[in-house]
């Protein structure tokens, strides 16, 4: 893994840079993965302000600090989390099956042969775009996150969009969406790190892409939670 991170590093900024297929995988990254990512960050706000809403009625019989208090947790932690184990499963599962196969076909020694650099052709584009899709879906996610909050308070709550607002901009601020797209950005970057280097050490056979697959999803929600405490930990100190 080291070897591998420390060879993509350099891959970045060695020619060729192949922006069709940065393209390519942003708009697989970013634009194939916005619909289901949208539709479950909606309920997860959803039940953030049903919970919260009756925990805080049960304990101090008020629930006045539910919209400032969901979008803090909106902003620092739900959409960003959600959206990256998602990613993680869709992309990091799509990204080691594909390498894996290429490995166990012999395709990746057919592209030392023909001197063309393994990481500069699959993990640097994947890598960048990850990184750029990620970033860009955090902020999407963040505000339909927000706007599904926003909307449960009005109905459920009945909280007027101006006091969803004011309660908001009383707990929020903006380094929060700073924060959340670095967050974003490092989710981003270690999903296809990790199935790349799954899917250059798959073993022969089905079995073999099967179990890189499910060790790509696994060690990547793993490396998002890890990664989570750390930079909310960091975070934390800024504030």
């Amino acid at each position: 893994m080291i070897h591998l991170l420390a060879d993509t590093f350099f891959g970045i900024f060695s020619p060729p840079f192949r922006r069709k297929e940065f393209l390519q995988q942003t708009y697989f990254v970013a634009n194939r993965s916005l619909v289901i990512i949208v539709f479950c960050v909606c309920f997860a706000a959803v039940v953030t302000i049903l919970e919260s809403s009756f925990h805080m009625k049960l304990v101090i019989q008020n629930d006045s600090m539910v919209p400032g208090f969901a979008a803090v947790l909106i902003l620092r932690e739900l959409a960003a989390v959600v959206m990256a184990l998602l990613l993680a499963s869709r992309v990091g599962a799509g990204y080691a099956s594909e390498v894996g196969t290429m490995r166990i076909t012999e395709q990746i020694d057919a592209l030392k042969m023909l001197g063309i650099d393994p990481i500069n052709y699959l993990v640097v584009p994947r890598l960048l775009a990850c990184i750029v899709g990620a970033t860009i879906l955090t902020v999407v996610a963040n505000m339909t996150c927000l706007f599904s909050a926003m909307l449960i308070s009005q109905s459920y709550l009945g909280y007027t969009t101006g006091m969803f607002l004011s309660s908001m901009h009383r707990f929020i601020q903006f380094k929060d969406i700073i924060f959340a797209m670095i967050k974003g950005a490092c989710f981003g970057a270690v999903i296809p790190l990790v199935a790349c280097y799954f899917g250059f050490n798959c073993e022969q056979g089905a079995e073999g892409v099967g179990k890189a697959t499910t060790n790509t999803v696994v060690i990547a929600s793993i490396a998002i939670i890890v990664i989570d405490f750390v930079l909310s930990y960091t975070f934390s100190h800024l504030y």
